[in-house]
């Protein structure tokens, strides 16, 4: 049977498609495209917040203006479209482990977990119970056939790839969702929402955490935990104290800037400890990392990952860094990865995400949450048992 443009069998006139539209300019073209093409498609907005202060706030997303934007637009294209509250869902699964994490002495990435668990998982779900034939995203990745599956890939447009954000897919997920602007640049998907006449062809992008509004993520923490932020000591790495903090919810790993002492020398923060509420701060090569720890790794790679398996890959361990040579290894049923040349301010909470290859067209295999790092380029076994650290998708 011939395939339609989404590599699904049959006509698109035959072939459903939700589209989960967030209101902005991207998901509203691909609405406006698969509607264009023929497909039977279905709009679907998810509420995920109290949106309070958000409401106007241009550059947040999923926030009240937002799900107005995407009624108006699937208004404009002519297909169905519903709202769902996904608020209870969106808080314990993505704002709890966001504030815990950084209550931990965490970096999170709260946008990973939102597509991990709200809309890859529960969305996904909703349109199986829609008959949907595939879920479609607005996302700047591709995907493609491999074999006998599909596999992700970075985007046309490296300028807004977000595959780095989409690491934790799992195959079942990835073989469902589609990805239509994969293979375009931003500008065109502004031309094609001019086109169509969508008021949201000269909106801007999304920018801020879509709860933080303003970027205070610290007020939106002691919201949800009005314990968090304990005070505590800032202490050098050679023990001396020089002064005091309002909570390590306010640092991360490698900030330099806001860390309130000043010794004459460039200090970084280097380690935060939840149990002494300290922040360790140092020089700038203190905070070198060789070897990480990973914790709920998802493979998408071909090969099955095995206890004693060493695999050269391509790892990022910030969405903005390239992705750089490094050794992936099973020992002891924990995933560490070695980083040929080092990096430095890697932070706990973050992901170390894995590629086939260091260029345009780079195939992702999958990719973990750091849960520790060490300075030494030796295999640490000594870290502490990571939790389900390998999942093979």
């Amino acid at each position: 049977m011939m395939r339609n443009s989404l590599d699904l069998p049959g006509r698109p006139e035959d072939t459903r498609v939700v589209v989960a539209m967030s209101g902005g300019v991207d998901s509203s073209v691909v609405a406006a495209l698969m509607k264009a093409e023929g497909y039977d498609v279905i709009g679907v907005t998810l509420q995920l917040y109290d949106h309070g202060a958000a409401v106007a706030k241009a550059k947040s997303c999923c926030a009240g203006v937002d799900i107005h934007d995407a009624r108006r637009a699937a208004e404009k294209i002519g297909i169905p479209h519903y709202v769902l509250d996904y608020e209870s869902r969106f808080k314990e699964q993505v704002m709890d482990r966001f504030a815990d994490s950084y209550i931990a002495g965490e970096t999170p990435i709260p946008c990973v977990s939102c597509n991990q668990t709200v809309k890859f998982t529960d969305l996904l779900k909703t349109a199986r119970d829609l008959g949907a034939d595939a879920l479609a995203t607005g996302h700047y990745v591709r995907s493609a056939t491999a074999g006998n599956k599909r596999a992700l890939y970075r985007p046309a447009d490296l300028d807004r790839d977000q595959s780095y954000f989409l690491f934790a897919t799992t195959q079942e997920q990835l073989d469902f969702v589609r990805f239509p602007l994969g293979g375009m640049p931003k500008a065109k998907v502004r031309e094609l929402a001019a086109e169509f006449g969508l008021s949201v062809a000269n909106k801007p992008d999304s920018q801020d955490i879509c709860f933080v509004p303003g970027g205070d993520y610290a007020a939106v923490i002691r919201k949800l935990r009005p314990n968090a932020a304990e005070p505590g000591e800032i202490v050098h790495m050679d023990g001396r104290v020089l002064g005091r903090h309002d909570g390590i919810i306010h640092f991360t790993i490698g900030q330099r800037r806001g860390i309130g002492v000043a010794t004459g020398e460039p200090l970084y923060v280097v380690r935060l400890d939840p149990d002494t509420r300290r922040v360790v701060v140092g020089p700038r090569e203190a905070l070198a990392t060789r070897t990480i720890l990973l914790r709920e790794m998802n493979w998408i790679g071909d090969q099955p990952l095995d206890e004693g398996d060493e695999i050269e890959v391509f790892a990022k361990v910030r969405s903005t860094r390239p992705p750089a040579p490094a050794t992936l290894k099973i020992l002891g049923g924990k995933a560490f990865v070695d980083l040929a040349n080092g990096e430095t301010g890697v932070a706990p909470g973050q992901a170390c995400v894995f590629f086939d290859s260091d260029d345009e067209t780079a195939r992702v295999l999958g990719g973990g949450w750091i849960h520790k790092t060490e300075r030494s380029g030796a295999w640490a076994i000594d870290f502490p048992q990571a939790e389900s650290p390998v999942s093979a998708a």
